[in-house]
């Protein structure tokens, strides 16, 4: 029988250049793709991308579990939400019952982010942590994080992995890490992270190193980005049996780069067009993250984990899906211009 898929977050950053790139390319045999939306300006948005708009919501649980089985929706993929999880417990569920009526394969892709897996999250940052590693899931059950917020989104991971193995469905944890350059949707165009450095430079006039130390973290294009999530979709649709549950992890990197490498380039093309006032990179004190807390709109506390902190997670599954990323990590350094002048163009629309 073949799948019918539903992309949800479509209007964003990561969901937009997904939805675009299916566009692009060929599947493998499948029945029908969904893009969930909220409005009509959306849903005009995603038929032109020849995906079919379903208008649903998500809190409704009695709706979602109608409207997933009454389209014999098998795959679904979360681009909402890494924190909580209520969104995604009515979903697994109405996939566990397309199965118990189909006997048809689920699959439920969730996803996460590299802080949930860095030491903001209590996660070893002294040694390499791969996403093949066998005791992932244990090491993710008893993490524990210096901060409510990482540990609610730790805890979610938890409860994808956990309630999709009772309902009969194959879950994936999806991992982005910094990931740049424009996107390719409808809707948003511009990273989280790279944005929340150029915000914060834009509030204080000046770029700030707001780690204790040396800290490192993994890096990603957003085309390298997508080519993961399509990889692991076209396994899926030609059956393979690619790893899920506690062993369906897959990070999307072409490796790591040092933050201080990114403050400096970012730097400097912040300070050509005025926007800092000079180049170099200043070591933050408190009333620096406080101001920059201001700006990014969080609690000083949880500066660093906007922009800054070690993860030394590691891709190695993505590999055996035969995935390959097209730029090295340092790519990030040498376009730096391009991506502030694209985030500079964007925060002024």
């Amino acid at each position: 029988m073949p799948h019918s898929i539903l992309i949800t977050g479509a209007s964003g950053y990561l969901g937009g250049s997904l939805l675009a790139e299916l566009d692009r390319i060929t599947l493998p045999p499948h029945e029908k793709l969904y893009g969930l939306v909220r409005s009509q300006e959306q849903a005009d948005a995603v038929k032109q991308y020849g995906a079919e708009p379903l208008i649903l919501d998500l809190k409704n649980e009695r709706a979602v579990l109608r409207t997933i089985v009454d389209a014999k929706i098998s795959i679904v993929y979360f681009l909402i939400d890494a924190l909580n999880s209520e969104l995604q417990i009515p979903l697994i569920k109405a996939l566990g019952e397309v199965k118990r009526q189909t006997g048809q394969d689920v699959h439920f892709l969730h996803t996460s982010g590299a802080k949930i897996f860095s030491n903001h999250a209590g996660m070893p940052s002294d040694q390499e942590l791969r996403d093949t590693d066998p005791a992932l899931f244990e090491l993710q059950k008893t993490a524990k994080a210096p901060y409510p917020t990482i540990n609610r989104a730790v805890s979610t991971n938890n409860i994808v992995i956990e309630t999709a193995e009772a309902s009969g469905v194959r879950s994936y944890i999806f991992v982005p890490c910094i990931v740049y350059g424009e996107g390719k949707g409808f809707g948003n165009r511009i990273s989280i992270q790279t944005t929340a450095v150029v915000k914060a430079a834009k509030a204080t006039k000046t770029v700030y190193d707001v780690n204790a130390g040396a800290a490192t973290w993994p890096v990603c294009h957003v085309r390298d980005n997508t080519a993961l999530y399509v990889k692991l979709l076209e396994s899926i649709l030609s059956g393979h049996n690619q790893g899920y549950g506690k062993e369906g992890y897959y990070l999307a990197s072409s490796g790591s780069v040092a933050w201080n490498d990114i403050y400096a380039s970012m730097a400097t093309a912040l300070a050509e067009r005025g926007v800092v006032a000079s180049s170099k990179v200043k070591k933050a004190d408190d009333a620096a993250i406080a101001r920059i807390g201001q700006a990014l709109a969080c609690p000083k506390e949880l500066v660093t984990v906007q922009i800054g902190g070690t993860c030394t997670f590691t891709p190695q599954r993505a590999s055996e899906l035969g995935w390959k990323a097209e730029y090295p990590p340092e790519h990030i350094l040498e376009v730096a211009d391009a991506e502030v002048d694209m985030i500079l163009k964007y925060l002024k629309d």
